[in-house]
This record gives structure tokens, C-alpha cells and sequence, in this order.
């Protein structure tokens, strides 16, 4: 606060007069103060403004910078005190603001601060490549680096060590001068053109409503039909019923709706996202990205962009990733095929008397649960109340890892509607804070994920208290029911929350490997270790209970479950490793061009001989996860994690669900651990042995 504002505050204390007409104090920016006034530190969302962020994004770089420089321009020999760590806790100020502006923006964002994350992003960049293209930053880590073996340091601390040289060398800072310019270019387009894509990607979902009378309607489960008018009165269409391109909305109405063509309209509209030639269209965009990326990965010296982004994750390098794809691709394939001719059979059987196309897939497959196993998703949704499946997800956490969960509902939020909890270790020490936010809203990005707005580090001799929080698109209760799940969508909630458990859990002390700081195709692992937990008798009896009576689902029913584990599963199969393999092929053209999308993805899955009855997961134009998020070259990591957690899991099938010895194992060396070791080496510290593909092959049905 500036020196005659604070005088003025303090002259009006003293004589406790309000002086009209007098300049009041200069507000301060909340997101600049030292440290926040607030519960465990955490953000005051309740007093940041929009106009504050550009000033505060502003100062945190001039503050970057200023540390940047001491650490390059110190003249005592580096260190790894004066040179490593030293730059690991720079930026902290920064590291502040960009997390909670980012997790607002996809979280609860508008229009206006889209506008501000366009002036941000360029800045950023430019700020990014300032740093790792820094000739005496980089010197002064080198010189840390090439003596790290006679340095005396822990693991944490030579991983540390490496990884930042590795990230200073991917950074560019070997490159001569002009190819740093041309990088700092590609760098900078890049960050506009994958904020525009996931921009245009939200605009065009938001666009489209499906209004319905009350005869397109018919042969829809009752709450689906309530949630669909529910959804137009929010629209301004009362008396209607609506459907959005929103998960929670459009995928019941593919599973029931007995309207082929209206189940065509939402479908071609939901795939052709980012794809309809029009302001919001993708197209130009993915051309864009993919070309410079390809010359990026050339600046740097690897033949493709997937070289660059492999050569720190598990897999290595693209023969990896296809060896595994190939591996599960076929019996899904061969899986998928025997699940079709069952579809059309039933098709058939009716009299439909037309080919299977991918429209239909969703309600004939919904079909065969009912006939094969008695069973569907409205049979299972009562019992699946949202706040009772998080319960059931915070006492597995309990009886593993000894943590419990209090409600704090006096903590500042971003939205009203998100929940708060404070993460307390078995003493009542607090370990973390955790913050929920279920449900679609316009300004919420599509899918669900985890990220920190503090991430945990131990900082003189203090460890950071992690605030991290969960984003997924529920259904709201409607007209006085809870919201209720689906299978899916419980699954969906354990896979977040084990992210978070994986960063509420780290114990490292450095930023650089704590929490979900870890190769791309390990940070899966601890998500989907815990979707095995949901669909357990034992787990399922505590948190599956009916919504009006309290009983808990029945014997009969979970059995239904189990029996029916391998559904659908060639085309859950083939449908996600088509994307995998999508996202592969983008990521290994070794050469610039001018593609066209649509016959790029044509050929992409002709190749693999995907079956016309079942679309890619994600076409390109959509395809958020490698064209706005981190996975470029990386969405195979769901498949190679899941051989790690379905081996994993195998370990409590063996020595008991609540081992206490294999929780604290899998505690000490997968949760804590973040990526202070090398990802297998800790796996393997574990398990006791390297992962197997089989356990995986079983679980899906595909041995």
C-alpha cells in the first residue's frame, strides 16, 4: 500500500471521521500481498477482481526476472544450494498467480477473462524462454549438473538436478541465437493457438441446444426426462424439454432415446465440434499447431515432436507407445467386431431394418445390458448419490492411507457451489485442503480433471500445505433429487480424486518433482489404481445407497455388476486407442504440410481398421487433451498407466484389500515420492517386480 493512502486509513482511524470527498484508500491487489490472510493460506477468491490479474501477472514476472538474474549473475561457484534450489523456489509469486487465474479460467471462466488469458499468454512465453535460453542461467546449471555425481546429493536432489538441465536443453539454451528467435516465435504462436483451439472448442459446445416437445421425449427414464427440463427452464424454454452437447446430457439421451434421428442430430452435432466451418472451427488451427510443433522438434534435433515429447516419459520414444497400442488394439478390435454383429442382430430381431451406425451403438449396447445382464444404468443411478459416492472415495483413502476429510465451509471459493475440505493425517495434523466442483456450468471447460492452486513443497524446513482441487461435469439435482450417477461417472469421480490423493500426499521438497510433477504416462497411475476401489463388494455397500430409503444396493445387483465388467469393453477399447493412435500419428509426421483434418483422420483410422459403426473418441477438432492440454503425443498414457494399475491392484487382490503393508508401500513410493526417482525403479520398489500386461488383458475381457 502506497505511503499517503496508508497515512489518510490511518488519520481516518484516529479521529473516527469519515472525510466526504476525500480520495479513499488505493484498494491493494489481493494476489500481490506477501502472503494470504486466509485459512492454510489459501486463495482469497472472494476479493480477487478481474482488473487484477494483468497488473499482478505484470509484477510477478518483474519479480521472476530480478531473482532470475541474482542466480545468473552470482559470482560464487554454482552450487546446488546457490544455483539449483535457488531457481526451484524463484518465481514463487508467479507460480501464485498463473495457478489461480488458469484453474479459474477452466473452471469458472467468461469472456472477459478469455480476453486477458490472450494478452497473458504471449507474455508468458516470452517470459519462459527468456529464462531457459538464459546463456549464464544455463552455464551455472550445467556446471551443477556435469558434477553431480561427486556432489554428495540425495536422489530427490540429482533428479532434481537433471531434470532441470534436461528442461533447460529442451528449453533451447544450446541453440545458437537465431534459432533461439525462430524458437521464442514458435513458442509464442503456440500458446495463442492452443488457448484459441480449447477457446473455440467451449463456444461451439455452448452453442448448440437440442429443444424437444413432449413426443420427442417418449421412451426416456424419468430422470432423464426431468434433467432435460430442467436444462431448458435454465435456457429460458419453459414447457420444453433440452439437450446440450454436455456429457451428463447428451449420453443418456444416446443410450434411451428410441428417436434414431434425433440421436444423428446430437451425435454428428458432438463430433463435429470445432468442425463445422464456421467462426469457432479448428481445422486451420490443428494445421497450425501440428507445423509448428514439427518445427520446434527440428530446432531442437528430433526428428519428430513425439521424439521430443517421449524422450521424458516412460515409453521413450513412438515405437514404444505403438508396440503397446498394437498389443491391446487387436483383441479390442476382434472384441468390438463380435459386439457389433451382436447390435445389428438385435437391429434384426426388431425389424429394424437398416445398417448399425455409430448413432445407435450407445442404445442398442444399452439394450443388450438389459437382456444379457437384467441390467441398466437407471437401475443402478438411486443408488449412486453424489455425496455419498465422494464419502465412499474419502473412506477408502481413510482405511489405506489413515487421512480423513472435514467439511470447511468457511473457506473462500471460486463458486458457491464448490465444496471445501481440510485433509488431516491421523493426529489431526492438517495435510492438505481439497476443494470439489461438480457440476457443468457455461464457463466450465468440458471433462473433468485435478490441479493445485498451491502445490506442495518443503520450503525452510517447512512443508507447503497443498490446496488442490477436482473439476467434473455431474448432473445437478433435479426438483429435489440428488444428483445421481452413473457407473461412469462414479468411476470418474475415484480417478480424479486420485490425482489429488497423489498430490495431497507428496512429500518432497522440491517443486520440480512434487506431487503430479512426473512423467506423463506414470501421473495416470494413481488416478486409475483407484477406480479398482468403486466397484469393490465391500467399498460399494458403504457408499451405494439408495436415495430415498438409505439401503444400501443389493447383493443381486452389484453381482449384475460384476458379471457385466467386460460390456461394451471392445468399444471402450477401440474408441479410446483410436485417439491414442490419432494423436500418434500427428505427433510423428516428420515433415510439414498442408492436411487436410478430415482425410488425415480418414486415413489415420483405415490404417488401424477402425470399424465404421465406432467413432474416435476425440477427432481432432476436439481433441482438447493434445491440442489445448499437456498430452501432445502423450494420450497413450491412460493405456500404459493402466497396466501399471491393474498390476497394481492385483497386489491388495493378493494379500488382502486393506493390506496395511501394501498401502504404506504404495503410499511411500507411488503417492509420495512424485518424480523424485525414476518412475519404474519406484514401481518396482513397490511391486517387487515390473509391471505385467496380463492383469490388464483380464480385466477388460481381452485375453
Amino acid at each position: 500500500m502506497k505511503g499517503i493512502a496508508l497515512l489518510a486509513m490511518i488519520s481516518v482511524l484516529i479521529l473516527g471521521l469519515t472525510y466526504c470527498g476525500k480520495k479513499p484508500a488505493e484498494r491493494q491487489n489481493p494476489l500481490l500481498v506477501s502472503s494470504f490472510d486466509t485459512p492454510f493460506g489459501v486463495p482469497p477468491f472472494d476479493k480477487i477482481k478481474l482488473e487484477d490479474y494483468l497488473p499482478a501477472f505484470q509484477k510477478a514476472m518483474e519479480e521472476h526476472r530480478k531473482e532470475i538474474q541474482r542466480i545468473a549473475e552470482n559470482p560464487e561457484e554454482p552450487t546446488f544450494e546457490n544455483t539449483v534450489e535457488a531457481f526451484d523456489r524463484s518465481g514463487a509469486l508467479l507460480r501464485r498467480v498463473s495457478a489461480i487465474f488458469f484453474g479459474i479460467l477452466e473452471a469458472d471462466g467468461n469472456d472477459q477473462m478469455r480476453e486477458v488469458a490472450k494478452k497473458i499468454m504471449p507474455m508468458l512465453s516470452r517470459h519462459e524462454d527468456e529464462i531457459y535460453m538464459n546463456e549464464k542461467l544455463f552455464q551455472r546449471i550445467k556446471a551443477v549438473y556435469d558434477k553431480r555425481d561427486s556432489l554428495n546429493l540425495n536422489t530427490e536432489q540429482k533428479t532434481v538436478v537433471e531434470k532441470y538441465y534436461q528442461d533447460f536443453v529442451r528449453g533451447g539454451a544450446g541453440l545458437p541465437p537465431e534459432k533461439k528467435e525462430k524458437l521464442k516465435k514458435i513458442n509464442e504462436e503456440l500458446s495463442l493457438l492452443t488457448l484459441k483451439f480449447g477457446e473455440n472448442v467451449l463456444k461451439d459446445k455452448n452453442r448448440f441446444l437440442l429443444l424437444l416437445d413432449e413426443k420427442d421425449v417418449e421412451g426416456l427414464p424419468e430422470g432423464v426426462k426431468k434433467a432435460a427440463a430442467q436444462l431448458a427452464k435454465e435456457k429460458g424454454h419453459p414447457g420444453k424439454w433440452a439437450i446440450s452437447l454436455d456429457k451428463p446430457s447428451f449420453i443418456p439421451f444416446l443410450q434411451y432415446s428410441p428417436r434414431r434421428d434425433l440421436r444423428k442430430k446430437v451425435f454428428l452435432a458432438y463430433t463435429h465440434l470445432g468442425d463445422n466451418d464456421n467462426e469457432y472451427d479448428n481445422k486451420e488451427i490443428v494445421r497450425k499447431i501440428v507445423n509448428l510443433r514439427i518445427e520446434k522438434s527440428h530446432i531442437l534435433g528430433y526428428e519428430t515432436y513425439a521424439d521430443y515429447s517421449l524422450a521424458e516419459n516412460m515409453a521413450k520414444n513412438p515405437k514404444n507407445v505403438y508396440d503397446l497400442l498394437w498389443k491391446v488394439w487387436k483383441p479390442g478390435l476382434k472384441k468390438a467386431k463380435e459386439e457389433r454383429a451382436v447390435l445389428q442382430g438385435i437391429i434384426d430381431r426388431e425389424g429394424g431394418n437398416f445398417k448399425l451406425k455409430p448413432w445407435d451403438w450407445w442404445y442398442y449396447a444399452e439394450k443388450v445390458r438389459k437382456e444379457k445382464y437384467a441390467l441398466d444404468e437407471e437401475m443402478l443411478r438411486p443408488y449412486f448419490v453424489l455425496d455419498n459416492v465422494r464419502k465412499g472415495a474419502f473412506y477408502v483413502a481413510e482405511r489405506l492411507y489413515g487421512i480423513k476429510f472435514v467439511e470447511r465451509p468457511d473457506l473462500p471459493k471460486y463458486n458457491p457451489e464448490v465444496l471445501a475440505f481440510e485433509v488431516q493425517d491421523r493426529n489431526g495434523k492438517t495435510i492438505g485442503i481439497y476443494y470439489a466442483d461438480y457440476f457443468p456450468r457455461p464457463g466450465k471447460q468440458s471433462g473433468a480433471w485435478m490441479d493445485a492452486f498451491v502445490k506442495e513443497a518443503i520450503v525452510n524446513g517447512k512443508r507447503v500445505v497443498p490446496v488442490v482441487y477436482n473439476v467434473t461435469n455431474f448432473p445437478r439435482p433435479v426438483d429435489g433429487k440428488p444428483s445421481l450417477l452413473t457407473l461412469e461417472q462414479v468411476l470418474t469421480l475415484f480417478h480424479e480424486f486420485g490425482h489429488a490423493l497423489h498430490e495431497l500426499l507428496s512429500r518432497c521438497t522440491y517443486y520440480r518433482v512434487s506431487g503430479t510433477n512426473v512423467a506423463l504416462d506414470f501421473v495416470e497411475l494413481p488416478s486409475q489404481f483407484m477406480e479398482n476401489w468403486a466397484v469393490e463388494p465391500e467399498v460399494m455397500k458403504y457408499y451405494a445407497r439408495h436415495y430415498e430409503t438409505g439401503e444400501p444396493i443389493p447383493d443381486e445387483l452389484i453381482e449384475k455388476i460384476r458379471k457385466s465388467r467386460h460390456f461394451n469393453q471392445g468399444f471402450a477399447t477401440t474408441e479410446y486407442l483410436a485417439a491414442a493412435f490419432l494423436d500418434m500419428d500427428w505427433h510423428t509426421l516428420p515433415r510439414q504440410g498442408d492436411w487436410d483434418v478430415r482425410k488425415f483422420e480418414k486415413e489415420a483410422m483405415d490404417k488401424i481398421g477402425l470399424i465404421p459403426e465406432i467413432v474416435v473418441r476425440y477427432r481432432s477438432t476436439y481433441f482438447r487433451h493434445i491440442f489445448s492440454g499437456g498430452y501432445a503425443a502423450g494420450y497413450y498414457s491412460y493405456i500404459w498407466a493402466e497396466v501399471l494399475d491393474a498390476d497394481a491392484f492385483q497386489a491388495f487382490k493378493e494379500k488382502g484389500l486393506w493390506d496395511k503393508d501394501t498401502g504404506d508401500r504404495f503410499k511411500k513410493y507411488i503417492l509420495e515420492k512424485g518424480g523424485s526417482e525414476d518412475p519404474m525403479v519406484l514401481y518396482v520398489k513397490f511391486r517387487g517386480k515390473p509391471p505385467s500386461i496380463e492383469p490388464l488383458l483380464k480385466r477388460r475381457g481381452l485375453e
